[in-house]
């Protein structure tokens, strides 16, 4: 693919809703963790990668990649929401051709359905992965987007840069696109979703 957009794997959230000693993004998912598998399957694409965490998640992100491709936040930082980290790994990443944003706690979505959304990337300033009509991620942003993706910021993420701009659904025989962990149960949901 001679297109290589960056993928942006927002990783710094508090993950608040999940109850739980553990941070939902270390909980054991598919022989590593949730957020180790969302990084794998983005790594297994052969794009670009990098990942926006904390301080208190660098070991498990740097289990699966290169410390040039980490963007660590500070506390501070991380809680200013999804919108700063995804300002944060683009302008990580300012020369690329265009963004993919990952939610680094969904670990089902499919390698071939990232570089789906790359490939209609190239025709379209927006474009979103979908299942059966329903949008979810990854979620793709030409380069013509980056003076707002960087100024981003709060837990909208980039919900209102969508809604200004006709965002492509691109339908997607996968249903990982839409599963992500906010609670126990959803985490349950996904190990029965892999089998």
């Amino acid at each position: 693919m001679r297109f290589r957009p960056t993928i942006v794997v927002p990783a710094a959230g508090r993950g608040s809703r999940f109850a739980g000693a553990q941070h939902k993004l270390e909980q054991a998912f598919g022989g590593a963790t949730v957020l180790a598998c969302t990084v794998r399957q983005a790594v297994q694409t052969q794009l670009p990668v990098v990942v926006v965490t904390t301080a208190a998640l660098l070991h498990v992100v740097s289990e699966v990649l290169a410390t040039r491709d980490i963007v660590v936040l500070s506390a501070a930082d991380a809680a200013r929401g999804m919108g700063h980290s995804i300002a944060a790994g683009v302008s990580e990443r300012s020369g690329a051709p265009g963004w993919l944003v990952l939610p680094g706690d969904m670990p089902l979505v499919r390698p071939a359905s990232i570089l789906a959304v790359a490939t209609a990337l190239e025709q379209q300033a927006v474009v979103c992965a979908q299942h059966r009509g329903r949008r979810g991620h990854p979620v793709g942003f030409a380069a013509e987007l980056f003076s707002e993706l960087i100024q981003l910021r709060g837990d909208e993420g980039a919900r209102r840069l969508m809604a200004r701009y006709p965002a492509q659904g691109l339908e997607l025989d996968d249903p990982g696109v839409l599963l992500d962990v906010d609670t126990p149960s959803d985490l349950e949901a996904l190990r029965r979703a892999s089998g």
